[in-house]
């Protein structure tokens, strides 16, 4: 690898070929699991599921199919909603972020070969963009195989396309590496700034797994309502994108913002940091 070099983007790659099997992993999980999802949603009517003796589905299942209270999870686009707010699906995606997110300076720190690395004609920027472009692809990529896969489960099915408007699958889909890159953005930070590994994974989990929870006790707990505004998943409603056929652009600039925020904060952090183990 020539680390002078501006051409080939070496470090990206590496980044990407050192992690491919995590990523097939990854990548087939989120098809099989989209494609359950689809595939139920599409034979059992969402009514059965939760509206037995002509109930409706408690108000903090909204916490469940990513709504703000206009879908109800008893319902084409709230199940398919749940989905892409699913424990698994938030797991995926933490999965990656995290995984690359300590990779990106902190592991190399941990381990002491953070110094071999800059030894080379390499510059702290070009070492963490890279590295950064490398999260956002593998983020983009999982996102992507949601997306076509519950496109393509709504595409064939008939109630599924008369119910959920395919504009809406993708629109989810954006809002769906925004809610990534709103995650990616602090824990590349923490890792800029950090020299445990171990502290990169529990910022991703803090910014994605307790803002579930957040949003589940604002929702369920009247009294804790306005802690919603401080989840991910308060602007991340995918049931909401599914129905209305369209991207929320104030919630979508929200989840950026805070992305794009963290990383400009990691190179900022890296450029002044101490690299010596």
């Amino acid at each position: 690898m020539n680390g002078g070099s501006g051409r080939g983007f070496p470090l990206l790659w590496l980044a990407l070929l050192r992690r491919r099997r995590m990523l097939v992993a990854l990548l087939l999980g989120m098809v099989v699991f989209e494609t359950l999802i689809v595939v139920i949603v599409d034979t059992v009517p969402p009514t059965t599921f939760f509206s037995a003796g002509g109930r409706r589905p408690p108000a903090v299942f909204r916490a469940f199919s990513g709504t703000s209270g206009e879908v109800s999870i008893a319902s084409y686009p709230g199940l398919l909603g749940a989905g892409l707010v699913h424990p698994f699906w938030i797991a995926l995606q933490l999965t990656a972020v995290g995984s690359l997110a300590a990779a990106a300076v902190a592991a190399d720190v941990e381990s002491g070969t953070i110094e071999l690395l800059m030894a080379r004609p390499l510059s702290r920027t070009r070492l963490l963009a890279e590295r950064t472009a490398a999260l956002l692809v593998v983020s983009a990529l999982l996102n992507t195989a949601a997306t076509l896969t519950v496109a393509t489960g709504v595409a064939l099915s008939p109630r599924l396309r008369e119910a959920v408007p395919l504009g809406g699958v993708f629109a989810a889909g954006l809002m769906g590496w925004a809610f990534a890159l709103c995650v990616t953005g602090p824990a590349l930070a923490v890792s800029a700034a950090g020299r445990h590994r171990a502290r990169v994974v529990g910022a991703t989990i803090a910014v994605g797994a307790v803002g579930f929870a957040v949003n589940f006790v604002a929702l369920a707990w009247e009294a804790a309502a306005p802690l919603r505004f401080v989840s991910p998943f308060h602007y991340y409603a995918p049931a909401d994108v599914l129905a209305h056929g369209a991207v929320p652009w104030g919630s979508f600039g929200v989840l950026a913002g805070v992305g794009t925020l963290g990383i400009a904060l990691a190179f900022a952090l890296l450029a002044r940091r101490d690299l010596a183990p």
